[in-house]
């Protein structure tokens, strides 16, 4: 009851005016608690988020996913959301204390030789607590709210309620899929309770740019870390919004900017583990070295990563649109399986063209690249596509990203940074070299399974030809299932052959150190080879 009078008083039953069964609820409307603010002249999204805002932490939460949602909530609504804010009162610095000692089960002077009990923020999972080591290193804790297990459980479970009435009445159920944002939402929680996952996808990041220069993360103390609590280096700098502070610090903003957008892209291809919350908030700026400014990372709650098949698809897709190749772009969409083989590539390359030339008729430096991908995301839904929610999360984090870089650098030139960044990783990630050291890494995997290859071969052939005998009425479909089986029969040939190719260098290469540099020469072309017929085909 709380929660419609909060909409109602925040008029959002207008947003679903279209069902004629929420009509009535407006007789109720001058019944119900007023709003906090004069809402007349507020849009609607400005609404949603102040009646978010006053409805709880949670609720925040599952509207700053909403705002991820671009391919799903008209842009107004998804620019309001995400200026949402889980600022949330602190609770007593005593509990924090004693949540800490029972965690890492000893008392907290032998952990810590000082610790503040005023909070350094609040939100509304965990807040943070600045203490000292043994040692004398600074350091920042970082404690789960008590109690906050079982809120959650309680709210996510009325977030479900809300979800299916709005799946059930709202108009527009089948674009917005609310059971879909809050089974989101629920997981993004459950990573957000656990803080040693957390630590542990701070420890992975560290590693990943292990040399500190351009990007860098705190370190983590495991010994001082458990699943409610964590405890990180402690570093300072400035928000990377905080552009008098970085002009004051004497830092190049230009030359900051292309730095965050080349870190987005090694993140995202390079090491497919990428931050995906790099709101200013958790991007700060050293500003301790002005010559040659760095980013630091912090809050890794909200990590990414893709499919390996997923990365690949997507760097292709990158570079197609940086060279304006819309017909690749169209197959690649069809390639990766994101949509039907059913769709006509001529129909989705006119599409693609429609939405991409308006804004290539722009300066490039004019041009945001998240815009114009997002875009192609809604475009792509009308030919059913099949969007996975690491891409959504990638989406998000390109719109952060190049938020951040037009902050820095408001001319930025996204495609002339981007572009050769992405061509240089492709480069070195699809090196023959480096397909030549994974078949090696997983060549006893290979071995394990030669002996039931044939088998296998074999069921597969016998499920097309089964397929191809089954009686279809529709011409179109018998034409279709013709074409799939020829492909797989094609696919299956290419497989044999670069398998047969794969087997014989593995062969050779074992023979090569006993048998001297010819085996080694055989080992080098055979692998080539078998690199040259089952790439294109694989």
């Amino acid at each position: 009851m709380r929660v419609a009078s909060v909409l109602l008083a925040y008029r959002l039953d207008e947003l679903v005016d279209a069902a004629h069964l929420f009509r009535p609820l407006k007789l109720v409307r001058p019944f119900v608690a007023r709003p906090r603010t004069d809402v007349s002249q507020l849009s609607r999204g400005a609404r949603l988020r102040l009646a978010l805002t006053e409805l709880g932490p949670i609720f925040v939460k599952a509207g700053q996913v909403l705002s991820t949602r671009r391919d799903l909530v008209p842009a107004d609504i998804a620019d309001e959301l995400a200026q949402l804010q889980d600022q949330v009162p602190p609770f007593p610095g005593a509990e924090a204390r004693a949540i800490i000692e029972q965690e890492l089960k000893a008392p907290i002077t032998s952990l810590y030789t000082s610790f503040d009990e005023t909070p350094l923020a609040s939100a509304s999972i965990a807040q943070v607590h600045a203490a000292t080591l043994q040692d004398g290193s600074a350091v920042v804790v970082k404690v789960l709210r008590p109690g906050i297990d079982k809120r959650i459980e309680r709210d996510v479970k009325l977030l479900h309620s809300l979800g299916e009435l709005a799946q059930r009445w709202h108009p527009n159920a089948d674009k917005i899929r609310p059971l879909d944002v809050v089974a989101e939402v629920e997981k993004m929680l459950e990573n957000e309770l656990d803080l040693q996952r957390e630590g542990a996808s701070a420890s992975l990041l560290r590693r990943n740019f292990e040399s500190g220069e351009d990007l860098y993360v705190p370190a983590v103390h495991w010994d001082l870390t458990s699943a409610r609590v964590l405890t990180l280096e402690r570093v300072y700098g400035v928000s990377c919004d905080d552009i008098a502070s970085i002009d004051a610090a004497g830092i190049d903003r230009k030359a900051l900017a292309v730095k965050g957008v080349r870190l987005f892209y090694e993140q995202v291809f390079r090491d497919n583990f990428f931050h995906a919350d790099a709101h200013p908030g958790n991007i700060w700026v050293d500003t301790t070295r002005p010559a040659d400014a760095r980013f630091i990372a912090l809050d890794f709650g909200i990590m990414g990563s893709l499919p390996e098949q997923d990365q690949y698809w997507l760097a292709q897709n990158f570079i197609a649109l940086f060279e304006r190749d819309y017909a690749r772009i169209a197959q690649l969409h069809v390639d990766a399986g994101w949509m039907p083989s059913t769709v006509r590539i001529d129909e989705l390359t006119a599409a693609v063209r429609t939405v991409c030339e308006p804004y290539f008729t722009r300066p490039l430096s004019q041009i945001s690249l998240a815009e114009l991908v997002v875009k192609l995301f809604q475009t792509a839904r009308r030919y059913e596509l099949t969007l996975q929610p690491q891409l959504i999360l990638l989406q998000k984090t390109l719109l952060n990203i190049e938020g951040v870089g037009r902050m820095l650098d408001p001319q930025i030139d996204i495609w002339a940074v981007a572009h050769p960044v992405l061509k240089r990783i492709l480069r070195e990630r699809y090196s023959p070299r480096r397909t030549l050291r994974e078949v090696r890494k997983h060549l006893p995997e290979w071995f394990h399974a030669a002996p039931q290859f044939p088998e296998l071969v074999r069921n597969a052939l016998q499920q097309v030809a089964k397929g191809e005998r089954q009686a279809i009425s529709d011409p179109r479909e018998l034409e279709q299932q013709r074409e799939e089986a020829q492909r797989t029969r094609r696919a299956l040939a290419f497989g044999l052959l670069g398998s047969s190719l794969l087997v014989g260098s593995a062969v050779l290469w074992t023979l090569a150190p006993a048998h001297g540099a010819w085996h080694a020469t055989a080992v080098g072309i055979a692998g080539l080879a078998a690199f040259a017929v089952g790439w294109p085909r694989r």
